[in-house]
């Protein structure tokens, strides 16, 4: 077995184990899955803490729009009626108004967060100091108990214009013309 330690310029980014067998061109795909993979965990973590604060995203076209405009334009967020947190809502509203403002509750909000530092721990540069490997197995897990989050906070989804909704359906794809 060979440990590669894998860097972007001199910061460390995690640990992969291989064989001196395993064709460069299936490692250069393995590592680039595990990367790509560890961006996207990133991503949908950033996205998360956002909706812990501020509910789901708006719709596009109302995105951006001070009350008053909504008003005068006769817009309407259907999509914030249907996806109510589970346990309710609190009003917390979004100072760049791209969500909704229909917070979780406390509970469900540390949910998510405990959830993200979770998943954010699984694919951690610090892994590297601890000698610890981070592989496509751990990424999809990571994947997984942040989708599982959502669906516990939001049992009847997200909208689909939700940049969460559309990482987690993205996840999935990925993940499954992958091999583990």
């Amino acid at each position: 077995m060979v440990k590669l330690h894998i860097k972007k310029g001199d910061e460390s980014q995690f640990l992969y184990e291989t064989t001196v067998e395993m064709p460069v061109d299936d490692l250069v795909k393995d590592v680039s899955a595990i990367y790509n993979g560890r961006l996207k965990v990133q991503r949908l973590c950033a996205e998360m803490e956002e909706l812990a604060k501020h509910g789901v995203t708006l719709p596009p076209n109302m995105q951006g729009l001070t009350e008053e405009q909504l008003v005068e334009l006769k817009l309407k967020d259907d999509w914030g009626e249907k996806c109510i947190p589970s346990g309710g809502w609190i009003e917390f509203k979004d100072p760049l108004t791209i969500r909704n403002g229909k917070a979780p509750q406390k509970n469900m909000a540390d949910l998510i967060n405990k959830t993200i530092k979770e998943a954010k721990d699984m694919i951690s540069k610090k892994k590297v100091q601890s000698d610890d490997l981070v592989t496509q197995a751990t990424v999809k897990e990571a994947l997984d108990i942040l989708r599982g989050a959502v669906m516990i906070v939001y049992p009847m989804g997200l909208p689909p214009h939700d940049k969460i909704k559309q990482e987690i359906e993205n996840g999935r794809i990925y993940l499954e013309h992958r091999h583990l």
